[in-house]
């Protein structure tokens, strides 16, 4: 591993999970450049890189993150729905994944409403 990426290791690591992400290193700067499912997940991949330089006065370091994924998606329950037959509906997206992203609606994972509204996770 190279000092650049031994020195930016925390914000790297930070990005696990992005797409299409790419760590370069070149001529003595570190280009991240990758997409975040999130804002809190792109939030998090700065604050790393302000505990390792509060100032961001280095200048080794370029990070181009974006957020990718689009608006929020919602469900209406409808009768005779599950969370598993929701999330079936969502590839990639489990039940579980619905009920956290829900649990101000949700307070029993297996007593849902016709009407409830849940918001569907991004994957």
């Amino acid at each position: 591993m190279t000092a650049l990426k031994t020195k930016y290791q925390g914000v790297i690591s930070r990005c696990d999970g992005f797409n299409d992400l790419k760590v370069v290193e070149q001529n003595n700067m570190l280009y991240i450049t990758g997409n975040a499912t999130s804002e809190e997940a792109k939030q998090k991949v700065w604050d790393a890189y302000t505990i390792i330089d509060p100032d961001m006065r280095a200048g080794d370091l370029v990070l181009d993150i974006k957020v990718v994924g689009g608006e929020d998606v919602y469900y209406e329950v409808q009768k005779g729905d599950t969370l598993g037959k929701i999330a079936k509906a969502y590839p990639g997206i489990s039940w579980k994944q619905i009920y956290e992203a829900n649990t101000d609606i949700i307070k029993n994972p297996n007593l849902i409403y016709p009407g409830q509204k849940f918001r569907i996770p991004r994957k």
